[in-house]
Parts: structure tokens; C-alpha cells; sequence
């Protein structure tokens, strides 16, 4: 079983993520409501991957980023960026920062399902 951490303030969306994950098998879910929770959340377990908002209040998507990049335990950790940003610049700042994919909302679930098998599958 892979573990994803599903970090959104909106619970709606969490939840699609989550059933989207759960339906296509093989993953246990997390849920946090923004970044400081995902934080909180990633010290206190292991995680295969990270799918994260970009507009949360605490703490946005792209600080979440940069401070799992920032430690050497967490620098392996693939994360997939889901927003309604869809501006190029928007998209080129998440991946300076270090995220692997960029999803733009409103997002199929089997996009999602396909690109965490995929960051999944090249490490």
C-alpha cells in the first residue's frame, strides 16, 4: 500500500482525491486542511507522496513545498501541485520550488490517478 497525503482547505476536494485514489487501489489517504497541518501531519507519519492546493490560509501549497524540500528526509518525496492557477508563471514558481506535476483544476480523476503512478513508478 502507498500512502498519500491530500492537502486542500476544501474538503470537497480533499474528498474527491481521496475516493479518486482509494477507487484505483493501492493507496491509503491522509487529509490535511492546509499547509501547516500537511507539515504537521509529515512529521508524524511516512509518505509516499504529497498532492497539495497552492491557496490555503496558515500556510499555501508552495511554502508546503519548499519547506519538504528544504529537509533531507523529505526530499525524495514526490508532489503533486492541484490549483486553480493555471498561468504559466504559476506553474514554473511550483516547480522551481520543487514539485514534480502541476495539475490544474477542475482536474479529471483518472489525470491525478495517472500522474501519482506515474511519479510513483520512477522511483
Amino acid at each position: 500500500m502507498k500512502r498519500a497525503l491530500v492537502v486542500d482547505d476544501s474538503e470537497s476536494m480533499r474528498r474527491s482525491i481521496v475516493h479518486a485514489l482509494q477507487r484505483a487501489g493501492g493507496f491509503v489517504c491522509d487529509e490535511a486542511k492546509d499547509g501547516a497541518d500537511g507539515l504537521k501531519k509529515l512529521t508524524q507519519g511516512e509518505y509516499d507522496i504529497i498532492l497539495t492546493d497552492v491557496n490555503m490560509p496558515l500556510m499555501d501549497g508552495l511554502k508546503l513545498v519548499s519547506h519538504i524540500r528544504k529537509s533531507p528526509a523529505w526530499a525524495h518525496l514526490p508532489i503533486v501541485v492541484i490549483t486553480t492557477e493555471s498561468a504559466a508563471e504559476d506553474r514554473a514558481r511550483a516547480m522551481a520550488l520543487g514539485a514534480n506535476a502541476y495539475l490544474v483544476k477542475p482536474v479529471q480523476a483518472k489525470m491525478v490517478v495517472d500522474t501519482v503512478r506515474a511519479l510513483l513508478d520512477r522511483r
